[in-house]
């Protein structure tokens, strides 16, 4: 997940300040200034949302205006899952 992460330059992992991901630990990669792909991270599972925020200076302490789960309990391994990202990236 590790390799996911740093490919596609998603932030380091911060704490959900806004109850939109019941306060688990969330990192995210710009798609434009208001768009965002955002992992969630609950114990070692990870679910992969697409957000709309003002800016990014609110992810983590607003709710998002948008916020749609792509993928749940992503795995690298399974194509559905991978495509789910570069549908969005490339």
């Amino acid at each position: 997940m590790e390799n996911v992460l740093k490919y596609y330059e998603f932030s380091l992992f911060m704490k959900d300040e806004s109850n939109s991901f019941s306060g688990n630990e969330i990192a995210y990669t710009e798609l434009n200034e208001t768009h965002f792909l955002i992992f969630e991270k609950i114990d070692e599972t990870y679910n992969l949302y697409v957000s709309k925020y003002l800016n990014k200076k609110e992810i983590g302490i607003n709710a998002p205006t948008i916020l749609e789960l792509l993928v749940e309990n992503y795995d690298k391994s399974i194509p559905e899952h991978r495509m789910a990202i570069k549908q969005y990236l490339n």
